[in-house]
């Protein structure tokens, strides 16, 4: 099991250490409701520093990032990121992954923790246009500082204005007495803050010092539990459970970041499906009745034909009420229609819900 800088810190704290993507991650600390509910109301601070950090530099950056990936990266310029992700030649995902302009020849993708080295096996092959590509994954470290609260506890930590910086922007500043600093306006939580990335030697100094600033704002440490329930009141889709090597982009309702006015990876057998249409897509639903539907449980239509299968699903704190993602077959995607989760051997009503959940 590798650790993060701060696993030590983490542990001092009571966290509740779990393995996750080949880490020793803090799950939980007080418990995933009051944990979902600071970051909803206030501000809370997960340590992400699994994820992994490429670095894509030279003339041909872009022309690889182009070919790799579903968005068109030549809209982003310097300070901007962008959601995108990385098709493969069978109609599925590699990853979801945000791609960070950081100059002119470079830019930094931000990849899931247990796809680092798959995902950079994948673009290392597709790289005949002799980009330079490093991996500093091992180097940095990710703080996701999120909350309605997050700009006004934070703002003493730095000479950049936060409040400018504008959702999927970022800036390269001062932060905790650090230099260089990536603060990205980025999140999976729906409810505001930042990312912050720094070398691993600096990012115990940034944690004691965003829990100085935060503690008048009630900042507390949240855990990957709440991190879950968080992304899914938003309907955000996570790797290995809503999308994997089998989902394409078009099923999984990312067409938004699957842009065909340039080639890619299996551009144009994902065109067709896009064209063509889909027999099964990724939605949202709600429970009408008490349950929890979980990742697996079957769905159903009401005379109890299987129609699909939950890839996501939890007990929504903010809302009180059973919800998740699934792929159902597209007769059933409307929003409104009515499908059953099979709990156990009980068929549960449901209806299928526009994303977000959660509206604040």
């Amino acid at each position: 099991m590798k650790n993060t800088a701060l696993t030590h810190v983490h542990e001092s704290l009571g966290a509740k250490m779990v393995p996750f993507a080949g880490y020793n991650m803090p799950v939980q600390y007080e418990g995933v409701n009051i944990e979902h509910e600071t970051v909803r109301n206030g501000v809370g601070v997960f340590d992400v520093s699994h994820m992994g950090e490429f670095l894509i530099s030279g003339p041909n950056a872009l022309a690889l990032i182009q070919k790799v990936t579903t968005n068109d990266a030549s809209t982003l310029t310097v300070g901007k990121a962008q959601y995108s992700c990385l098709p493969n030649e069978n109609g599925g995902i590699v990853d979801d992954l945000i791609v960070y302009k950081m100059k002119e020849d470079q830019y930094l993708l931000v990849v899931n923790a247990s796809n680092i080295e798959k995902d950079w096996n994948w673009i290392s092959t597709k790289n005949d246009v002799g980009a330079e590509m490093r991996n500093i994954s091992d180097n940095y470290s990710l703080l996701a500082i999120q909350g309605p609260k997050a700009v006004e506890a934070m703002q003493s930590l730095t000479s950049v204005d936060l409040a400018a910086i504008k959702y999927y922007h970022f800036e390269v500043g001062d932060f905790a007495g650090v230099p260089d600093v990536i603060i990205s306006a980025t999140g999976y939580t729906g409810s505001g803050g930042f990312e912050i990335y720094a070398k691993n030697e600096n990012i115990e100094q940034i944690w004691n010092k965003v829990f100085e600033a935060g503690k008048s704002y009630g900042i507390k440490p949240i855990g990957l539990a709440a991190r879950d329930t968080l992304r899914l009141e938003m309907g955000f889709c996570l790797y290995g459970n809503d999308i994997n090597d089998t989902t394409s982009p078009i099923e999984a309702g990312l067409g938004w970041i699957t842009k065909f006015n340039k080639e890619f990876t299996n551009s144009e057998n994902l065109l067709k499906q896009k064209e063509a249409g889909v027999l099964r897509k990724l939605v949202g639903f709600e429970l009408t009745e008490r349950g929890i539907p979980r990742h697996d449980y079957e769905i159903v239509d009401k005379d109890g034909n299987i129609i699909g299968v939950v890839t996501s699903g939890t007990m929504a704190p903010s809302l009180n009420k059973g919800i998740g993602l699934g792929y159902v077959t597209t007769e059933f995607s409307g929003v409104d229609s009515e499908i059953f989760i099979r709990i156990r051997k009980n068929d549960i009503p449901a209806k299928v819900v526009k994303l977000p959940f959660y509206k604040k």
